[in-house]
């Protein structure tokens, strides 16, 4: 077989990322439409990805986020998305490129994308972003742990929990199997599907 000097792959995979972000620009203008609502996997570690100190420290390598009920701030550009969601009530303000999502998933429609990502190197620099703080008071470092132990303004009633709480809830159930715990850990996104 010839070799492959057009690069298919990478042009599928580019035309593939524009699906999800004409989908992603249109839910920032008018919301989720019905019952659709989104997992979206991607590489902790990739270059522009910004998450806090804190997430980035309970997912080293990936993670997968839940936009659904309670997200806000959604704004999508050419190179990624921003969207602010809260993990464990405390909110979270998050950056992510499109160049580091490893997957895209409508359960409402089984509608499913997967990207080749490359893990980035360990001794690349990555930025960090703090907590987001929505009761005025200025964020440092030691304010972002203490908040965790105090109500945020924007806390969900107990009885609306996020689905990202939910699956941080899950995934601490998972760190808290035993030492032949390797880290994070590839999961069909099958078992997310209705059978």
């Amino acid at each position: 077989m010839a070799e492959d000097r057009i690069r298919y792959d990478i042009l599928a995979q580019d035309a593939l990322r524009g699906v999800m972000r004409k989908v992603l620009t249109e839910v920032a203008r008018t919301g989720l439409p019905g019952e659709h609502h989104f997992f979206i996997t991607f590489l902790t570690n990739a270059p522009g990805v910004r998450v806090s100190s804190r997430l980035r420290e309970r997912y080293p390598e990936q993670m997968t986020i839940v936009l659904q009920y309670q997200y806000w701030d959604l704004k999508v550009s050419e190179t990624g998305f921003e969207v602010g969601l809260s993990f464990a009530d405390v909110p979270e303000m998050l950056s992510v490129p499109f160049s580091a999502v490893r997957g895209f998933y409508d359960p409402s429609v089984n509608f499913e994308l997967e990207f080749d990502v490359k893990p980035e190197q360990e001794d690349a620099p990555s930025a960090e972003i703090t907590a987001v703080h929505t009761d005025g008071d200025e964020a440092d470092e030691g304010s972002a742990k203490k908040a965790g132990a105090r109500k945020a303004a924007r806390k969900p009633k107990k009885k609306e929990k996020t689905e990202a709480d939910a699956e941080t809830a899950a995934d601490e159930a998972e760190d808290d199997a035993g030492p032949g715990n390797k880290g994070a850990e590839v999961v069909s996104l099958d078992a997310f599907r209705k059978k």
